[in-house]
């Protein structure tokens, strides 16, 4: 064992990680840039093949062509213009919009509105692979031909929205990407106190980013796995704050041996040796939560979780085995200008923590008692948290042309118009379809059935606009008078929206409880007891609740949001289980290993002083890589973003600071249950420490 601790040894396996991960960046940076050609952002790829919205979808090639979106050109005409004019300008430019290359099939006659005021022409325009997002090129023609119409004229509709979605997204990873560099950086400056250090790990959790994008554009372009501009841009803020938070414990655990030990190669095999198992359990257990949404119904949230699990695999693979080669290669001059020297003693902790941490020893159930009550407080505002989804409209932050010309649109014609509900039925009930779809509330027009390979195609025009709560009312009663006949089904963007819905509900109760089973039985294999993982993870369930309470809070006063996603609360909760049981992770982890020669209580100071700046500066380079994600004008990322910051913080300086030591020495030694902690099995109880006797 002393040899595989030798210097030369532990010297040439640090070079071999290097020239391992080398040749890994070598063979999937070229890979990584495609991974934005492998998406796919039509929404009904991410339903699954058994949603009756899926169905119609597949079927409607028959009728309108396959991949077919439209974009609903609005123009609004003022005093000046002459409804004769008007109405030459639209015809003009719908013959000029069908010479465009994606434009499918002939544009449909300009038609008015019953107050005179308004003329929408529908262009069909046909996408590929990515979805409705590929209409960007035409629907940025489109404009331009528009732009010297002489009148107020707008895109919007599918194809509209796609393309204003497209372009938010264009520079979205690029932006991204330099705040999160930005944030990073800053807080590593403020944590190392030099001028050099910060660079290792932002070089390593860039190697780590550029090999998980190549590994995940293999698995889309070959193994099937569905991606999309979330799960990029998410990939990115996982990646760095993960990344980050592993080489910052790495480093603490590392300088603190660096103090002990002479040898810099020995002091960093000590230092795996010890948070090691800590950091692996961190990372598996956030890789096995999110592969628990692989069980979820919706595409786009099953693929999410293979996705980031390779994100935060690949991450810990190269923060400890990269990161520590470039550390020891470096040397001590690498923590210039506050290098450890062997035999510096342990520095002292701040005297705000020293009075927190006499009250929490002095007064420890009454801390937890009331720390617990006020997250519950905090929760209370769960109940207005509204994931029912949101309309088109509501989810940019901004007003792109597609909301304007939507709020346009609303003001001369149907809600509906443009962006029709649609039934297939077998074509010998054509004409019945047509009379009950006639005969439902919320229904403004039923086209004239087109009947093809022994099926009928009816075009249904809303009242509501498309993936509002009435238009999903109406949705509902049209699917209940159609389902009279057989075979006949209801699809269409607002039966896709309501079917996201319906599956996101799902999702919640499959992968909720199954993302608490995994925590758990990780937590107790790693601390091998069965009482304190059962704490731990109810006080993060706890700070979940009151994370997502404040966050429902801020949305709706602060923010001025509609609402969410109906997918955003499964994945606040997966980030926010699985990130914020990190650091309860690696402060139990410390604990344990000093009840080797302390009680619990004096195990649990000892492990909050050792561990408190490094956890510290971890979750605050977490919650600042996520609340990066507010700079993006779309308000499912600020959710996410806010949510995620707020909760990781909630976690590291009150229930890793606060709620969980206060439980640990109240509990004591039944903390441990079923184990029996080495002080319980020797005579003579624990070993006093003089520091900690003064504090319990």
């Amino acid at each position: 064992m002393k040899s595989l601790l030798s210097a030369p040894i532990l010297r040439r396996i640090a070079l071999a990680a290097i020239v391992f991960w080398v040749a890994a960046l070598v063979a999937t940076g070229g890979l990584a840039g495609k991974l934005g050609g492998a998406e796919k952002n039509d929404a009904t790829t991410w339903l699954p093949k058994s949603a009756e919205s899926t169905k119609v979808s597949e079927l409607t090639g028959k009728f309108i062509g396959s991949d077919v979106y439209p974009a609903v050109v609005v123009y609004e005409r003022g005093d000046a213009v002459s409804n004769s004019t008007a109405r030459a300008r639209a015809e003009s430019d719908a013959h000029r919009f069908a010479t465009l290359p994606q434009v499918h099939g002939p544009v449909p006659e300009p038609v008015e509105s019953e107050d005179g005021k308004a003329i929408q022409v529908v262009v069909p325009i046909s996408v590929g692979v990515k979805g409705v997002t590929d209409a960007l090129p035409t629907v940025r023609s489109i404009r331009d031909i528009v732009s010297d119409a002489g009148m107020s004229a707008h895109v919007t509709g599918p194809a509209g929205y796609g393309a204003d979605s497209a372009d938010a997204f264009s520079a979205v990873n690029s932006t991204l990407l330099y705040v999160t560099i930005a944030i990073v950086m800053a807080i590593l400056l403020v944590t190392y106190r030099s001028p050099v250090l910060w660079l290792l790990p932002l070089v390593c959790v860039g190697v780590a980013l550029t090999v998980a994008q190549g590994l995940i554009y293999l698995l889309a372009a070959h193994a099937g796995l569905t991606v999309n501009n979330d799960t990029e841009f998410l990939l990115t803020v996982l990646v760095f704050g993960a990344g980050t938070d592993y080489a910052l414990l790495l480093t603490a655990r590392y300088r603190e041996e660096l103090r002990r030990t002479e040898n810099r190669h020995v002091a960093m095999a000590t230092a795996i040796r010890r948070a090691g198992p800590a950091i692996a359990a961190s990372a598996i257990t956030v890789a096995l939560s999110l592969l628990c949404l692989v069980v979820a119904d919706l595409n786009s949230t099953k693929s999410l979780g293979p996705v980031m699990a390779m994100g935060v695999l690949v991450s810990f693979a190269v923060l400890t085995t990269l990161y520590p080669a470039l550390l020891v290669l470096c040397g001590r001059w690498i923590f210039w200008p506050a290098a450890p020297r062997f035999g510096d003693p342990e520095p002292a902790g701040s005297r705000r923590g020293n009075r927190l941490e006499r009250l929490i020893t002095s007064r420890p159930r009454r801390v937890w008692q009331v720390t617990a009550v006020t997250l519950a407080f905090l929760s209370l505002g769960l109940f207005g948290l509204h994931a029912s989804g949101l309309r088109a409209q509501d989810t940019f932050r901004n007003r792109p042309d597609a909301v304007v010309g939507e709020q346009v649109l609303l003001e001369h014609f149907p809600g509906g118009s443009g962006d029709p509900v649609q039934i297939i039925g077998p074509a010998s009930d054509a004409d019945r379809l047509r009379d009950l779809a006639s005969g439902v509330p919320g229904v403004v027009s039923v086209s004239t059935p087109v009947r093809a390979d022994g099926l009928a195609y009816l075009e249904v025009t809303t009242a509501d606009v498309t993936g509002s709560d009435a238009a999903f009312a109406t949705v509902e009663r049209l699917r209940s008078v159609v389902h009279s006949l057989p075979d006949a089904m209801v699809g269409g963007s607002s039966a896709v929206a309501l079917d996201t819905q319906k599956a996101a509900r799902h999702d919640r109760n499959m992968v909720v409880p199954l993302v608490l089973s995994v925590v758990l039985v990780i937590m107790a294999l790693l601390l091998r007891a069965l009482v304190a993982p059962a704490v731990v993870l109810a006080t993060v369930v706890l700070s979940l609740a009151a994370a997502l309470g404040v966050s429902a809070l801020v949305f709706d006063t602060v923010l001025g949001f509609a609402g969410a996603d109906p997918s955003f609360p499964l994945w606040a909760f997966v980030f926010l289980i699985s990130l914020g049981i990190d650091y309860s992770i690696f402060l139990m982890a410390r604990i344990r290993e000093e009840t080797a020669n302390h009680d619990t209580a004096t195990a649990t100071v000892i492990a909050v002083r050792t561990t408190s700046g490094t956890i510290t500066a971890a979750g605050v380079v977490l919650a600042g890589t996520f609340a990066a994600l507010l700079t993006l004008p779309l308000v499912f990322a600020a959710e996410i973003g806010f949510a995620v910051a707020f909760g990781v913080l909630l976690d590291t300086f009150v229930v890793r600071t606060v709620l969980v030591p206060a439980l640990a020495i109240d509990l004591g030694e039944r903390m441990w249950w079923p184990r029996r902690t080495r002080l319980d099995s020797r005579e003579g109880g624990a070993i006093p420490d003089p520091i900690v006797k003064q504090t319990i």
